[in-house]
């Protein structure tokens, strides 16, 4: 008897919670025919525009323990100034240095790359830039091969890098 009560209890609940969701989701009026779904806020004509003047930079053969340090220059072609929000290396061996500071609209600045090349053997990483800029996020590369480590001198014991 119990359980035909709680059966009964159970099934009446569930009706309840289905109608009173059936009652307060009202259909969405149709788009009329022609008109867009989605609403979108018109582009700014006036907004930034970051152009670099290399998205990619080939470092070539580099000697193991070398300078890895590069940059990517590019200039604000927009009307007004350019916030860099991020630059994000695609692993901690590349690490971006973007300005802190607003661009003004026609100034150039740079954005610095460190590429760790204690890590021998080709690479080939990304570096993202977010910013206020018509397109918001642009992805910048390195690429390049970094020669095998010198021999160690005789009678010395050095850890074997790992390739990243």
């Amino acid at each position: 008897m119990k359980k035909t009560i709680l059966s009964f209890a159970v099934v009446a609940f569930t009706a309840f919670v289905s109608n009173s969701q059936a009652q307060t989701a009202a259909p969405a009026p149709a788009p009329a025919p022609g008109a867009s779904t989605t609403q979108t806020a018109p582009p700014n004509p006036n907004a930034p525009e970051i152009v670099f003047d290399n998205e990619t930079i080939e470092y070539g053969t580099v000697k193991y323990d070398a300078d890895g340090n590069r940059e990517f220059k590019f200039k604000n072609t927009g009307k007004e100034p350019l916030i860099i929000y991020s630059a994000t290396g695609s692993c901690g061996c590349t690490v971006p240095t973007a300005p802190k500071d607003p661009i003004k609209p026609g100034e150039s600045a740079v954005i610095k790359v460190h590429y760790d090349t204690k890590r021998p053997g080709e690479f080939t990483k990304t570096v993202t830039v977010s910013s206020n800029a018509k397109t918001s996020s642009k992805t910048l590369k390195i690429h390049g091969t970094v020669e095998a480590a010198p021999p160690a001198p005789a009678g010395t014991v050095t850890a074997t890098p790992t390739p990243h």
